[in-house]
Formats: C-alpha cells, structure tokens, sequence
C-alpha cells in the first residue's frame, strides 16, 4: 500500500524487513516520530488492514496461508513484544513447554512465560499469554534447551515421565544440546536433574 506519509512510510519499510511474524508496538519505532505520531499512525495502517492490531498496543502483518486462511499471531512473538525492553528474557513454562518440545500435542488455552522482566497479561480471543516476573535462579536456564526440557517435565510430572518421554526428547537433542543439559542440570530438580545428565550422555 502506498503511504504519504513518511512516518508510516518509515514504519513499513522497517517492518518489511523484519518480514512475516513480527509482533510490535509503537515502542518499536522511538526514532521515527513522538509517541502520540507513531500512536497515530499505527492505529490509521490497522484501519487501512495494512497491519493487523492482535491486542491493545500490538500488532503484526497478518499471513494468508493458501490452505487455513489467515494465520494466528506467533505465540514467542507476542510474548517478546509484550516484555517489550529489549534483553528481557522469557521462559515458556508448563504445557506449552511440553508442546514445544513435542511431548504434547496440545495448545493450551492458557500459556504461561516467567521472565525478568515485568509481569504482563495479554488476551489473544481465547488464548491467554502471561508474562510472570520471578527470580533471577529460576531464570538461569531461561531461553535454552534446558529451560525448556526443566519446565516441560515438571508440568508432566514424575510419575508421567517415562521411557518413551526420554526417547522422544533424545530424537530431538543436538551434539550442543547435550553439553548445555549436563552444564544446567545443577539448576533442576533432583529427579529431573538425573533425566537431563542421562540426555546428555545419550543413554
């Protein structure tokens, strides 16, 4: 779409470049104009449908996919624009940790990221993502394999974790995957500790 003007201009030059998927704010453009401008022009793209306005504040170019139609927003996506400061780490947690990592075909309604930031909340229709600030040993694995596979197992629970859970995260486990699991394992539980050692000796 062409644009006059050369804040919008700006503003969709910067976001073509960050192609498909992008989830930003007008926090996400403090050089191109004052608050209220980029406020202004973001709001009049949304009406035009050059951009699509996901939640309060947040947008994204939306996807027509040639078989589902119109894509969702990108889950990581929003999280990492809805932390906002750039740095901020976000660990996913529960069961969208465990579908991440392929032990669970559900998408939870709910989907729950700790981070180091502040604690937010955001509505997506249905989906509810939520930003939980928390302490800084808790985010010590934050962002890696090891965060992931600690809070995948721990939503699943000991009693669920069985052979057929260990081999289906070994399939998906990279020589550089394993270092960091045996490096992380002093972070984790006791019972989840001794899963990631016996991962990261591939046995």
């Amino acid at each position: 779409m062409n644009v006059s003007n050369p804040i919008e201009q700006a503003m969709l030059t910067r976001i073509k470049k960050r192609g498909h998927g992008w989830v930003f704010s007008a926090s996400d453009f403090p050089d191109l104009g004052s608050r209220p401008a980029v406020d202004k022009a973001l709001s009049r793209m949304a009406t035009a449908k050059t951009v699509r306005r996901v939640a309060r504040g947040l947008y994204d170019v939306p996807h027509q996919h040639p078989i589902v139609g119109l894509t969702a927003p990108d889950i990581d996506s929003v999280a990492k624009a809805l932390a906002g400061k750039t740095g901020t780490r976000l660990q996913p947690t529960g069961a969208y940790a465990a579908n991440l990592l392929g032990l669970s075909d559900q998408v939870p309604a709910k989907v729950v990221f700790l981070t180091d930031g502040r604690s937010k909340r955001v509505q997506l229709g249905k989906l509810d993502i939520s930003l939980k600030q928390t302490s800084p040993r808790l985010m010590a694995t934050a962002g890696s394999i090891s965060g992931l596979v600690i809070h995948a197992l721990r939503y699943l629970g000991k009693a669920h974790v069985n052979e057929v859970t260990i081999n289906r995260l070994d399939s998906r486990l990279a020589p550089a995957d394993r270092k960091r699991l045996w490096a992380d394992a002093a972070f984790a539980p006791t019972w989840i500790a001794g899963i990631m050692r016996r991962l990261a000796a591939g046995t």
